[in-house]
């Protein structure tokens, strides 16, 4: 914080979110907001993280055998390898198989013995909260919500009102175990994730960030960078009704007319070292730590947004790029970026030119939770349900104050693909993969998110799209002497390697886990870490240049984020029946990638593919 009371920034653009529609790619700039913190430090408390209770009875994750990893490993290293290094890597992999590996592999089967999920702890805090980027693009997800017309401010408040009563009606839903167990296949999914987003903060904190569980009867309400304690239930324990609901917003509006310079909200979008020496600044004083625990306590965050512009987009793929950058990082200080709470796990965004859609923080839970509550939203605002009687206590809302020191291709979706008896989501991995090489003339380190929550405690493990497979094919693609039987071939041999090593990910058996594990267990060990861990094969596999997820909803809406390394792409998208939508991005600062260029490179990836298949096989649709 700067002595004038100032919040000090730069602005670094991001390239993407050009979007497809049925494909649908998002596109051109936004803004990552970088304000600067003071360094000293104050202690504050913090909650600890929620274990994970094992009531449906799930089986643990397995240790996966160490020579079946190392096999997977080494065929997934191939594409970035010269015959030279390859055979220098597969020695090396003997060498540590024999020796270091099958020690650590003996101490990883005996934390496996002590823990419900062996990974699950580690993978909190290395994946998520000792991550020090900023959670907004690199971690957030955005999620663009059907686009809403408000002809007034009434309807954006009406809007905002049933969006609040939808998540409540969903909580009690999660709250009373009412939510369905999913399933992967006859196997059921541990579905503790869903109780860990609502009421659930991260709070920075040097080095690793900790997350605060919480039930509460209220929420936060953020506009023109004002935040607002708003409770939903009155002091008859009553739930709010729309009505009422639409009452307490408004009088957030009539009380924070004009924007303030003190946008707190803002730091919450700083590298998580800086937020904590802020935050802990902030602790200080009684004020600001009350002010902050009521946030993280809150239910959720709604942001009412001013206008974004919408209407000055000419095209569907320009107003999708902007809905992106709003539900992703607010597109900039000077928009809606600091009219944010992004360490809470959800944050609704009701903007006030019909910009609808959520973020939420990453570290509780993956995608598919916030999706199926997605679903859940929109069809619950669609219903129009009538209107349930009055609370008779309503309560005011409460500033929280804070004294602040110095384009289109409906081509096709996945009915399609299953009737060429593909796997839709095999398929459009390989997509990726043809796209990124046909770009770069070189294989692109891959990674895909699979959830292993068959298993009590459950993440994820990596699906390492990036095989001898999709390599072969992307270049039998590229080859104009190539005959359609070869492509084909080639093809349906990439997309068999991939669902065959998705497979195994769903079951624990990956690569990228398993070594995780043996490495942490060296380094609490105080074993010297193996040269496996910095030879070029697990180096260059483990750059994932293009960095993917399906989070897949009903709702014509897609989930954004930023990429994992500066010169790739990130690629997340939603395979509905008659068309996919994908959210695309790249930084603009690396010389090598360009999210416009990506999305044509996916397009005719896409179109390729989809004419292959056409020309050479009988479709059933």
């Amino acid at each position: 914080m700067t002595n004038n009371n100032k919040v000090q920034k730069s602005n670094s653009e991001i390239e993407g979110l050009k979007m497809l529609r049925g494909l649908r790619i998002l596109g051109p700039r936004g803004s990552i907001l970088e304000p600067y913190v003071s360094s000293l430090r104050v202690s504050c408390n913090y909650t600890s993280t929620q274990p994970s209770v094992n009531l449906q009875k799930l089986p643990q994750l397995p240790v996966p055998k160490l020579n079946d990893t190392l096999k997977k490993y080494l065929k997934s290293v191939q594409p970035f390898l010269n015959e030279e290094e390859f055979a220098k890597t597969s020695s090396l992999l003997k060498e540590f198989e024999a020796g270091i590996g099958k020690q650590l592999q003996g101490l990883l089967e005996k934390r496996a013995e002590k823990h419900q999920n062996w990974l699950e702890d580690w993978w909190l805090n290395t994946a998520y909260l000792e991550y020090r980027d900023p959670v907004t693009v690199y971690s957030s997800p955005g999620l663009v919500f059907p686009f809403q017309k408000f002809n007034s401010q009434q309807d954006q408040l009406k809007y905002a009102a049933k969006t609040i009563l939808a998540a409540l009606e969903y909580k009690s839903l999660i709250d009373n175990n009412k939510i369905p167990v999913e399933m992967m296949g006859k196997s059921p999914l541990d579905m503790g994730q869903y109780k860990k987003i609502f009421g659930t903060c991260r709070i920075p904190a040097e080095k690793r960030d900790k997350l605060s569980f919480n039930d509460s009867q209220y929420i936060t309400v953020i506009h023109n960078n004002h935040i607002f304690h708003v409770d939903v239930w009155g002091s008859d324990n009553k739930r709010l009704n729309e009505n009422q609901i639409v009452e307490a917003l408004q009088k957030v509006m009539d009380q924070s007319s004009e924007a303030t310079s003190d946008c707190v909200g803002v730091l919450t979008s700083e590298n998580r070292d800086n937020w904590a020496k802020a935050y802990q600044l902030l602790c200080k004083e009684s004020m600001n730590q009350s002010s902050l625990r009521d946030v993280e306590r809150s239910l959720l965050v709604l942001c009412l947004d001013k206008v974004a512009g919408l209407w000055r987009c000419k095209t569907v793929d320009e107003r999708f790029t902007l809905a992106a950058a709003h539900t992703i990082h607010g597109a900039g200080a000077d928009n809606n970026g600091a009219n944010r709470w992004f360490d809470k796990t959800i944050q609704f965004i009701v903007g006030a030119d019909g910009i609808t859609g959520l973020t939420y923080e990453h570290s509780p839970a993956e995608g598919q939770p916030i999706a199926v509550l997605t679903d859940f939203l929109i069809k619950y605002i669609a219903e129009n349900k009538p209107q349930d009687s009055p609370s008779s206590s309503p309560k005011d809302p409460i500033r929280l104050n804070f004294n602040v020191s110095s384009e289109v291709y409906d081509r096709y979706g996945k009915n399609f693909i299953k009737s060429q008896k593909m796997s839709p989501d095999s398929y459009l991995q390989m997509a990726m993969q043809y796209a990124f090489y046909s770009l770069h003339k070189t294989p692109g380190a891959h990674y895909e998110s699979a959830a292993t929550r068959m298993y009590v405690g459950g993440r994820t493990e990596t699906i390492r799209s990036c095989s001898p497979e999709s390599v072969t094919f992307a270049r039998a693609m590229l080859d104009p002497s190539a005959s359609a039987k070869v492509k084909l071939a080639a093809m349906q041999g990439a997309i068999k390697a991939h669902k065959d090593y998705t497979v195994q990910a769903l079951q624990g058996f990956g690569v990228d886990r398993h070594l995780l594990g043996l490495k942490l267990t060296a380094i609490e060990n105080n074993i010297e870490l193996p040269k496996l861990y910095s030879d070029p094969s697990y180096v260059r596999s483990a750059h994932m240049r293009i960095s993917t997820s399906q989070v897949a909803c009903k709702a014509d809406g897609f989930m954004c984020y930023g990429p994992l390394v500066a010169d790739g792409y990130a690629t997340c998208y939603n395979p509905r029946d008659n068309d996919v939508n994908f959210a695309t991005s790249a930084f603009t600062a690396h010389p090598d990638t360009a999210a416009p260029r990506y999305r044509a490179a996916l397009t005719k990836a896409l179109h390729d593919m989809h004419d292959l298949l056409l020309h050479n096989t009988r479709s059933k649709l």
